[in-house]
């Protein structure tokens, strides 16, 4: 067996940090992503740390620390300038960025999937209320649709389907990131309303929602989710089990909202309680 080379080394332990960032950062995606053969695995993991990195500037310990909102978007600034320069140099001194970029190297994605995703990311330094469905429809491509386009290409490296394929499959990608990023929505009226001085969802008025506004919204994550589940039979099938249980995870927490009176969502943040994720989560394996 050959030595490893420093750069291999670089790279291994870039992957191995993000990997520790889905692990830290989220329950649902982390324990989603186990379901990934390894060769998918870290290209997710990579992704999600540098997504993760971008609104931890935005929103996260940077705001904690009393960062003041220009400087951030300096931050945010530099690094959407690193990732760039990434994808050509294909290094980075940031091991996220640089795991991203070798990951971005395999899916074949670059400036045309980044570039919406910080365009939405600096919308969050100036907190104005998106007033109307086009607004929110361009907030949520650039914040979510972009993530799972990239996730997307990763899956498909290996296995490219014909071109129909391909176009019902980024619909689905679409679809399923728009559904996790409006049942966040949902799920943290209060907190993005209260804590952050932001209002995503224009028909649902944190102050006052209403069963009819948020049931509105649902409606509009279902139909999203049911495009999604339709095109998981067209993924490989070592990303089909993984994506099924993130799809099966986020479907739990809708029929949750729907179920939860409009006016707790001001005083509750809705969960899948755990035994449940494990249960949607040994279905996808067995699926």
């Amino acid at each position: 067996m050959a030595e490893e080379t420093g750069l291999e080394l670089y790279a291994r332990t870039a992957r191995r940090s993000a990997a520790l960032v889905i692990r830290d950062y989220s329950t649902s995606f982390g324990l989603a992503s186990r379901l990934l053969t390894p060769r998918v695995r870290w290209q997710i993991g990579a992704i999600y740390g540098v997504v993760r990195l971008a609104d931890e500037v935005v929103d996260g310990p940077a705001h904690a620390a009393g960062v003041p909102v220009d400087e951030r978007r300096r931050m945010l600034d530099a690094l959407e300038q690193e990732v760039e320069a990434s994808l050509t140099r294909r290094f980075s001194t940031n091991m996220l960025v640089h795991a991203f970029q070798d990951a971005a190297a395999v899916a074949s994605f670059g400036p045309e999937l980044t570039r919406p995703f910080f365009a939405s990311m600096r919308r969050d330094l100036d907190p104005v209320d998106l007033t109307d469905e086009a607004e929110l429809d361009e907030y949520v491509y650039g914040s979510a649709e972009v993530v799972g386009l990239m996730c997307l290409a990763a899956f498909l490296a290996d296995a490219p389907p014909s071109p129909a394929e391909r176009e019902r499959l980024d619909a689905g990608a679409r679809a399923l990131g728009s559904a996790f990023q409006r049942v966040n929505f949902v799920r943290d009226l209060a907190a993005d309303a209260d804590g952050l001085g932001r209002r995503y969802l224009p028909q649902l008025d944190p102050a006052h929602p209403t069963e009819e506004a948020k049931h509105l919204v649902l409606d509009r994550i279902d139909a999203d989710l049911a495009i999604a589940e339709a095109t998981l039979p067209l993924l490989p099938r070592d990303a089909r089990r993984a994506v099924g249980a993130a799809h099966g995870l986020f479907a739990a927490l809708s029929r949750r909202l729907r179920a939860t009176p409009a006016g707790r969502l001001r005083r509750e943040r809705v969960r899948v309680p755990g035994p449940e994720k494990l249960r949607i989560l040994a279905a996808a394996a067995v699926r």
